[in-house]
């Protein structure tokens, strides 16, 4: 066929643009789903997305991995079930829900033990994360070794100002299904009720209690400042996010690839805390100005009562003394 202007023209620029297509535009080799049950704009799903980008390219397309916020896949349990089965690759979960198959992940939020960021990465980067892989390994899971951070949680009340123990008693109060939680609050004298997240606001809204604990970034998005006025910035409880991989799905993948992931995973990890930190000081900021009070009581006398409750020596029992030496190694001890 004569070569003319068009079909030089044409034949130009298809052999431009195969030249400049990436090198993983091909179809991936793996294949993979994670989930987890935050909005697209939270700062795990921000941090994730920067790291899956970065996997994708480090290892010339072979992984790729697509995100399913929202719980777009099911509720937790559901999706820790997919995540066991092989249905979902990869999930985030906080230690207290990975707790219903794995009792020792809600050691990290025994309460008025972490007194700041730095004893909580001591733990949890350290010795008592170590352990707690090693238990989670047992269920068929594959726990990165950074954890992702959820925050400190903190008490917000209608009327009645949080700077004691003693402003705690008969005080009605809502928890999730933690039995740390609704121990904890038992024990500093309140009467904790479980009740289901989208139920809060109107059971805050109507009386039927008059307090919660969550973290500062969840009164701030499910807009709680409209039905509490007071805030104590105790810091009780920490949560953390434990990234996991289905083991089959991880171990399809050579190591060399493997390492690309959790490298990138871990990394993610470590920005996505100082995400957090940073937002919590803007939080606190931001709720005053929509007319939140806080208050900072000391943790000390919430620790004291607990302990002569004898709240610690009963959560040693149930996570055992491994456990729960690995905790007082960074936080001191509890008895």
């Amino acid at each position: 066929m004569p070569i003319t202007r068009r079909t030089f023209t044409s034949a130009a620029a298809v052999a431009s643009s195969t030249v400049l297509l990436p090198r993983f535009a091909r179809a991936a080799e793996f294949n993979y789903k994670y989930a987890n049950n935050l909005p697209l704009s939270h700062p795990v799903n921000v941090r994730a997305k920067a790291a899956m980008d970065k996997i994708r390219e480090e290892t010339s397309g072979r992984v790729s991995i697509e995100i399913f916020p929202n719980s777009q896949l099911g509720s937790d349990s559901d999706v820790l079930s997919q995540v066991r089965s092989g249905g979902v690759d990869f999930f985030t979960l906080a230690g207290a829900l990975l707790a219903t198959l794995v009792p020792v992940a809600a050691i990290d939020g025994v309460p008025f033990v972490f007194k700041d960021y730095a004893a909580v990465w001591k733990a949890v980067d350290g010795n008592l994360g170590k352990l707690i892989r090693s238990e989670i390994a047992k269920v068929n899971l594959v726990a990165m070794d950074k954890q992702w951070d959820n925050g400190f949680h903190q008490i917000t009340t209608k009327s009645t100002e949080i700077n004691s123990p003693k402003d705690m008693k008969g005080l009605k109060i809502r928890t999730g299904a933690s039995a740390l939680q609704v121990q904890m609050c038992t024990a500093l004298g309140a009467s904790p009720t479980s009740i289901s997240f989208n139920e809060l606001y109107t059971a805050l809204q109507t009386g039927v209690v008059d307090a919660q604990l969550n973290a500062l970034v969840i009164v701030k998005n499910a807009k709680l400042y409209e039905v509490q006025k007071h805030c104590a910035l105790t810091n009780h409880m920490w949560s953390g996010f434990w990234f996991l991989a289905n083991k089959k799905s991880w171990e399809k993948m050579p190591e060399n690839i493997r390492a690309i992931v959790a490298s990138n995973l871990n990394a993610a990890a470590v920005a996505e805390r100082a995400d957090i930190e940073s937002s919590n000081r803007s939080l606190e900021a931001e709720l005053s100005t929509l007319g939140m009070k806080f208050t900072r009581p000391d943790p000390a006398p919430f620790r004291t009562q607990l302990a002569q409750a004898g709240f610690y020596r009963d959560w040693k029992a149930k996570f055992g003394a491994s456990a729960w030496e690995a905790l007082e190694a960074s936080v001191g001890n509890l008895a």
